[in-house]
Order: structure tokens, then C-alpha cells, then sequence
């Protein structure tokens, strides 16, 4: 679908369901449906995951902050963010640190 690769290139991006939705060729309700039905997600669920497994892949490189890290896949709040990961992977954003840079 057309749509996870869209998401997968602006995941950093508002996301715009109902362009993705426009593009899929489907109204709104439609492509939410088969979109959840594919994923088991919706998309905004699934640009968030996109969004936290790119975090927690610089985050693990090292070299930058969790501030930075945040504003640099698309959030707009370094506490949302922390709230969010936190709640995907069950640790703290500092935990994905290498030990050195903690």
C-alpha cells in the first residue's frame, strides 16, 4: 500500500490521513478500516511508532540529546516524546543511551 511508504518517507511530517486517504483512492473511514486491518494500527499509532523506533535508533548511536533527538523525528514536545517512548519500549529515552554519553 502506497500509504506505509508515504508514512515511512514523512514519518518526521504532520500526518495528513486524509491526503493519505485521497491518494489510496478511499474516503476517510475507509482507508482508517483497512489500514488497521493491515497493521493493526492506525496511522497516526503507526507514524508514532515509526517516529520512536527512529529515536531509539539515534538515541542508541549516541551523539545527540533526547531534546534533540525529539525534534529531530518530528515531535514537538521532548516530554510528549519521553511519555511515548517510555510507553513503547517500557524505559526511559535516557536508558537507549550507549553508557557513556548517560
Amino acid at each position: 500500500m502506497q500509504a506505509w511508504a508515504t508514512l515511512q518517507r514523512s514519518f518526521r511530517q504532520p500526518l495528513d490521513a486524509a491526503a493519505l486517504a485521497s491518494r489510496a483512492g478511499m474516503g476517510s473511514a475507509l482507508f482508517y478500516r483497512h489500514f488497521r486491518a493491515a497493521t493493526g494500527l492506525s496511522p497516526l499509532q503507526y507514524q508514532k511508532q515509526l517516529r520512536l523506533i527512529e529515536a531509539r535508533r539515534l538515541l542508541q548511536g549516541g551523539g545527540t540529546s533526547i531534546s534533540a533527538t525529539a525534534f529531530a523525528v518530528g515531535y514537538e514536545s521532548p516530554s510528549q516524546f519521553s511519555r511515548e517512548f517510555s510507553r513503547l519500549f517500557g524505559h526511559a529515552p535516557r536508558e537507549a543511551l550507549p553508557p557513556i554519553a548517560r
